[in-house]
């Protein structure tokens, strides 16, 4: 009945007709005194009890279904069939992500890099419905993960990241052209790169001017992401004998270039992260405004179901006066 409504629901008030006919009946059965009076009933004894002494409430009992069938029948029961479409536009959203040297200061906890993997990876599994890749450059770039629906494999990749898989340095540039090339042809209306990097242009063959503009060519949005806090931060060091040592290094990230190469993209910007709090909001930020876009479509039709409850109030009322003349022939 969960799919099932009534037009006037008022009208099942008469229900409480149907205890009322019961109780009306059983009272009045109980009142009847036979019409031959007996002061002994011994002689009864043994006699069987007739099919119409034993049927005779069935007439009655016909006439109460009759009178509830015909209540629910005036509250036009209504049955509800619904289905609903949905669907999914998802986006597709690149991670280019700086692993030079530099991203192993300490000004994040445990440090910039690591700070970065675990912050990113809490933003894909935001993202169910985007396929996804990796990009990593430091003095050079390469494709960590093409474009990807399975999330579980780039979460692994994103995890087994560290400093010192290519030649350190800083190429925004090649960093950014490499992950256009692995976005710019995709069908998707909505096409994201998001680029994070703690350090200044100081590598690489494509400048990063360049590569904004190829990325706003193909209709996709850049957000830059500069990773460090104001003024210095402890950058780990190794001494000749393996030994750790810190020392306090200048942070220093091309926010005016950042802030130019996202802008180029048109709706795209520049964020600048501290620490890993204002990381982990820049983040919260940007998927927010890259909302997967979802299409619901519902269908809904109703019925009316009444005919079904008038033919049994019939049937049963006719039954009913069947009964009653049965018992009296």
């Amino acid at each position: 009945m969960s799919n099932v409504s009534f037009a006037y629901p008022w009208v099942l008030l008469g229900l409480l007709l149907v205890p009322l006919m019961v109780v009306w009946y059983v009272l009045r059965y109980r009142k009847q005194e036979a019409a031959l009076q007996h002061s002994d009933l011994a002689v009864f004894d043994g006699v069987a009890r007739g099919m119409r002494a034993r049927l005779r409430w069935v007439p009655y009992a016909l006439l109460v279904v009759a009178v509830g069938a015909m209540v629910v029948a005036l509250a036009r029961p209504q049955s509800r069939l619904s289905r609903q479409e949905m669907k999914v536009e998802g986006i597709d959203i690149v991670l280019a992500m700086d692993v030079s040297g530099s991203m192993l200061a300490e000004d994040f906890k445990p440090n910039r890099l690591e700070a970065a993997k675990r912050v990113a990876a809490e933003f894909i599994d935001g993202r169910k419905s985007d396929r996804m890749g990796l990009v990593v450059f430091a003095g050079q770039a390469f494709t960590q993960v093409p474009l990807t629906v399975d999330h579980r494999v780039l979460l692994q990749q994103l995890g087994a990241l560290k400093s010192g898989v290519v030649r350190d340095g800083t190429a925004l540039g090649d960093g950014l052209a490499t992950a256009v090339n692995r976005i710019k042809d995709s069908d998707t209306k909505s096409k994201v790169i998001i680029l994070l990097t703690d350090g200044v242009n100081n590598q690489g063959s494509v400048d990063p001017l360049t590569a904004a503009e190829i990325a706003t060519q193909y209709g996709i949005r850049l957000y830059t992401i500069g990773v460090g806090s104001l003024g210095k931060a402890p950058y780990p060091f190794k001494d000749q004998f393996g030994r750790v040592h810190y020392q306090n290094i200048d942070v220093e990230i091309d926010e005016e270039l950042m802030q130019e190469m996202a802008s180029l993209t048109g709706d795209g910007r520049y964020f600048r992260a501290t620490n890993k709090k204002a990381l982990q909001e820049i983040f919260a930020q940007i998927d927010e405004m890259e909302k997967s876009r979802i299409d619901v479509t519902q269908y809904a039709q109703t019925k009316d179901e009444q005919e079904r409850w008038l033919w049994i109030a019939l049937v049963a009322c006719l039954l009913a006066v069947a009964g009653k003349l049965w018992f009296k022939w």
